[in-house]
């Protein structure tokens, strides 16, 4: 009984670090159904998906970045002070999203410029992907070894439910405020979670060594690579200069981490079969998964005429599918190892896409739903095999920065789909509909070629992920308690 009510307090402790991974992972969802709300505030069109689209770019870099070299950091420095001071930045960041349309005031210009925002978005996103590694980092501060497997559940269930929660709480907001307010919310939020941190303990400090070399590259090449896929609808000069920068950055991080004594990337686990697999995998997850959550809404608000709560409800019945699949993911690797349901997984989502890319203009359920459930349960199914799969030949000391690394793998899809599909659905729409006369015929015309750009959109997750199942079959197909990593 005393046990119990020890680890009942213990994991009372975790609750403000989950609270925070939370609001940082809701802003990940939440922007893509207020976008068409907020880009008129930027003199931004329907035709410039490619600039639009770093306002989430942006914040996928910004958080994918912070998340290899944040675990090393609150190691030397404490974690509960990183983590404050990341709950800080992020609530700072929401700040000057909130007000970024009108900065260009502050500096004597006319016109709001898009660039403040997308500035912001990045600040914000350092903030809140640091908190993931630090939380993850300080449960061993308050539990026993083996509590630490629950603790991460309940943080990697923060994280998603964050997601999942995003764009309903995002359209409540804008169906009764403006879009401003969605990120004006964080600020009351971050200040309660900062006053329930001082039970925390603040950690044992070591003198870790900081691989920044090896962080700075790693973030180069994923900045190189998203800029240049933004620029993939026009192949200039600008668009080369980028990828030969980006492959450059590539071969330096690899020099780097061949030499460096304590590199930030884990270069031993990246030489086994099954954890580079269940990376791969993970990226497939990312692009099919962020191309869904972005489609979704912005065609629900732009030509089926809906508004940005509908929108947010229309993307929930894909999100609130993704924990029952999770839950029957994690019940299947138990009994049948991290293979099977990978690949089943890949397949919902792949088919539940593909119907996706049939919609028209008529629309409704229940083959709606019924297509979004499909997608969502499919995405859901993925989560447990891909980590374990991951985690499974992992040393004690190396499981930390393995989870870092196969969660900064999804958001690297992510960034790097959002950025390609962006700008191939620009040039797309521009050649449908550049031409259009501003007559009743133009607007249908318009209508007609957003709806083919949104159905390939659909159309490009899904073949990403039926790719996705190749390295599925490469996962572990064994269970994770018949694998001793002593002798690793």
């Amino acid at each position: 009984m005393i046990n119990w009510l020890r680890d009942i307090r213990a994991y009372a402790v975790i609750i403000p670090v989950c609270a925070g991974v939370f609001i940082a992972a809701d802003d990940q969802t939440s922007i893509v159904v207020v976008l068409p709300e907020l880009l008129p505030d930027f003199r931004i069109g329907p035709g410039e998906l490619d600039r639009a689209s770093w306002t989430i770019t942006g914040y996928l870099i910004g958080y994918t970045a912070a998340m290899p070299i944040m675990g090393s950091v609150s190691d030397r420095f404490g974690h509960r002070a990183v983590f404050l001071g990341a709950l800080t930045i992020f609530m700072l960041g929401s700040a000057l999203v909130a007000i970024s349309p009108d900065l260009h005031r502050l500096i004597g210009r006319d016109e709001p410029d898009l660039n403040w925002m997308i500035g912001a978005r990045i600040f914000q996103a350092i903030g809140g992907g640091a908190m993931i590694p630090v939380a993850i980092a300080s449960v061993g501060d308050v539990l026993p070894r083996a509590r630490h497997a629950m603790a991460f559940g309940i943080i990697g269930a923060s994280a998603e439910a964050g997601g999942v929660i995003g764009p309903l709480w995002a359209g409540l907001i804008t169906n009764v405020s403006s879009w401003e307010w969605v990120f004006w919310i964080n600020i009351p939020l971050g200040l309660a979670v900062i006053g329930a941190l001082k039970f925390s303990p603040a950690g044992v400090r070591n003198p870790t060594r900081i691989d920044l070399i090896g962080g700075a590259l790693f973030v180069a090449v994923l900045a190189l690579l998203t800029a240049a896929l933004s620029r993939a609808g026009d192949t200039d000069v600008v668009f080369g200069a980028l990828i030969v920068a980006a492959t450059a950055a590539l071969v330096a991080t690899v020099w780097w981490h061949r030499k460096a004594d304590n590199p930030i990337l884990p270069v031993r686990l990246l030489r086994t079969m099954k954890f580079t697999a269940s990376n791969f995998a993970h990226l497939a997850v990312g692009i099919s998964l962020i191309t869904a959550m972005v489609t979704v809404p912005l065609m629900a608000n732009t030509v089926l005429g809906l508004s940005p709560l509908d929108g947010g409800l229309m993307l929930l019945r894909m999100t609130v599918a993704i924990p029952f699949g999770a839950i029957a993911g994690g019940l299947l690797v138990q009994k049948v190892g991290a293979r099977w349901p990978a690949v089943t997984g890949f397949v919902f989502a792949a088919v539940g896409l593909a119907a996706m890319s049939q919609w028209d203009l008529d629309i409704a359920d229940p083959a709606m739903t019924l297509h979004l459930a499909i997608a969502g349960f499919g995405f859901g199914l993925l989560i447990a095999p891909i980590h374990s799969s991951a985690l499974l030949y992992a040393k004690v000391g190396e499981r930390g920065t393995a989870s870092a690394f196969i969660t900064v793998s999804r958001m690297v899809g992510m960034t790097i789909g959002l950025a390609a599909i962006a700008a191939w659905g620009t040039v797309r729409f521009e050649n449908l509909a550049g031409d259009a006369p501003i007559t009743i015929e133009g607007v249908e015309e318009i209508t007609s070629a957003g709806l083919t750009v949104f159905q390939g959109f659909f159309l490009s997750a899904s073949i990403v992920a039926l790719l996705g199942v190749v390295p599925a079959w490469l996962m572990s197909r064994v269970r994770a308690d018949s694998v001793s990593v002593a002798s690793d």
